[in-house]
């Protein structure tokens, strides 16, 4: 009973955290109707300048919300400069540019940091907390973790659902041009999209590198799953995105617990089958009729 537990708990902490990689996919996704597969390299990168920043003295904290505010600067940055440009044109386009961006951040990476995989501080500890006489597999820092994607979740939703920017963001997204004629600056909330989407990856690459071997390509895998839990939750749903991570991270600890971790990118190569087959629209996307 104490394994499952663990398991669980552990299956819930790595769920927040695909939950906030698979937000920052959703934010793009609505956005542009685009699924951004530079967004794990991309967190990838932002904390690999909080290392840096942390190596020269800055206090974590700081550090920390310089690089939430890099993210910001960077989303923004990559969608006016690489995205902007292929609108109108070929929807392969923007994926071509993306894979593309996600093969030279990782290649930068490896240039100016090196291969190696090296550490990352945690904010707070990693030892398991004690419920009575008994040990846990849910540490301070996991506590961070599920508190910190919560705080993330609920200010979206805040956002597109009770103030006039996110309405006006989420307009751009559906009926830009209706939008552009109301007097909507429809690029600029695209850009905000794609801003967002940015400090929700640098977030998620902050909470991964203390648990995993910090490196140019630890994102990877994540990214997978991020993909598989906003495929589950419905790649327009915020919502989703949460309910959908928090799925895949407890199906993926049950294989790898019960059956090896070996087999954990199986499992969710299955799970988003599953999830394709059965309900390839998303636990909280409505079908939409298709016009033939």
């Amino acid at each position: 009973m104490s394994l499952f537990i663990n398991i669980s708990l552990n299956g819930i902490t790595n769920g927040m955290i695909f939950a906030s990689l698979a937000l920052a996919l959703v934010l793009i996704f609505r956005a542009t109707r685009i699924v951004n597969f530079a967004q794990g390299a991309m967190g990838m990168m932002t904390t690999f300048i909080a290392s840096s920043l942390l190596s020269q003295g800055v206090g974590y904290w700081w550090a920390f919300l310089a690089v939430l505010t890099i993210g910001f600067v960077f989303g923004a940055l990559v969608e006016r400069v690489l995205i902007r440009p292929l609108r109108g044109k070929s929807e392969l386009n923007p994926v071509i540019v993306t894979i593309g961006l996600l093969i030279v951040l990782e290649g930068l990476a490896g240039a100016i940091y090196g291969n190696a995989s090296r550490g990352f501080p945690a904010a707070f500890s990693q030892s398991g907390l004690s419920v009575g006489h008994t040990k846990i597999a849910f540490s301070q820092f996991d506590v961070f973790i599920f508190g910190a994607v919560l705080v993330l979740m609920t200010a979206t939703l805040v956002l597109f659902r009770a103030t006039t920017l996110g309405l006006r963001m989420r307009a751009s997204a559906f009926a830009g041009e209706i939008s552009r004629l109301l007097g909507v600056r429809v690029g600029l909330f695209l850009t905000l999209g794609w801003a967002l989407a940015g400090v929700a990856g640098s977030l998620a690459g902050l909470l991964v590198a203390p648990t995993s071997s910090f490196g140019p390509y630890y994102m990877d895998l994540i990214l997978v799953y991020a993909f598989t839990a906003a495929v589950i939750g419905g790649l327009e749903s915020p919502v989703g995105a949460l309910l959908g991570g928090l799925i895949t991270g407890l199906c993926i600890s049950y294989v790898g617990g019960y059956l090896g971790p070996g087999l954990q990118p199986l499992g969710a190569l299955a799970l988003l089958m599953v999830a394709l087959m059965t309900r390839p629209e998303g636990i909280f996307a409505r079908p939409t009729a298709r016009r033939v």
